[in-house]
């Protein structure tokens, strides 16, 4: 008898012994049939990183969909104003801001203080372009737009400012305001 069956036919005796069969080694894990030459440090490393760059690749698409959002708002600039309307043609400020956002892909609620409310709020210090922003008074939330870019030191937003006007590109006209972002943190 050669050599090399000897060696797998004592092999199979040995499992045998101990009631193992040749079957249930093939179907151990590799780190248990390898002799446990794969540690578990290496696999939970291996997992976490999948997981990071799973993460990584998230916040990427949210962020391309954001910017994406900005440029669809920024298609819309001399459309109409009106009270309650969400495109194609006429927006309120709200409704431009849905528009855009949900045909780059990201669900937003309908009305602005409803959306100041699913944005997580930021320092406007850490804009950028495609967040939102959010005007305020006495009685909540009552406006929204899309920030652009700093120009001077002054935010450029696009919006639908109201009645008799059409979406712009503008800066405020007072500092109560604060920004929100869709993007992950």
């Amino acid at each position: 008898m050669p050599a090399t069956p000897r060696t797998a036919r004592a092999l199979a005796l040995a499992l045998a012994g101990i009631g193992l069969t040749a079957s249930t080694m093939s179907a151990l894990p590799a780190s248990a049939a390898t002799g446990g030459s794969t540690s578990d440090s290496t696999s939970t490393a291996s997992t976490k990183t999948t997981q990071k760059a799973a993460r990584i690749t998230a916040k990427r698409r949210v962020a391309n969909r954001v910017v994406t959002a900005r440029n669809i708002a920024m298609r819309q600039r001399g459309d109409a104003y009106a009270y309650g309307a969400a495109g194609p043609n006429a927006f309120d400020c709200s409704g431009l801001v849905r528009y855009s956002y949900g045909h780059a892909g990201l669900a937003v609620p309908r009305t602005s203080s409803a959306q100041a409310g699913a944005a997580r709020r930021i320092a406007k210090k850490d804009l950028r372009s495609g967040d939102l922003m959010f005007f305020y008074g006495g009685g909540g939330v009552y406006h929204a737009a899309i920030f652009l870019r700093w120009s001077h030191g002054h935010a450029l937003m696009v919006h639908s400012p109201g009645s008799g006007q059409r979406v712009r590109v503008a800066v405020p006209w007072t500092s109560s305001w604060f920004a929100g972002t869709l993007r992950r943190a």
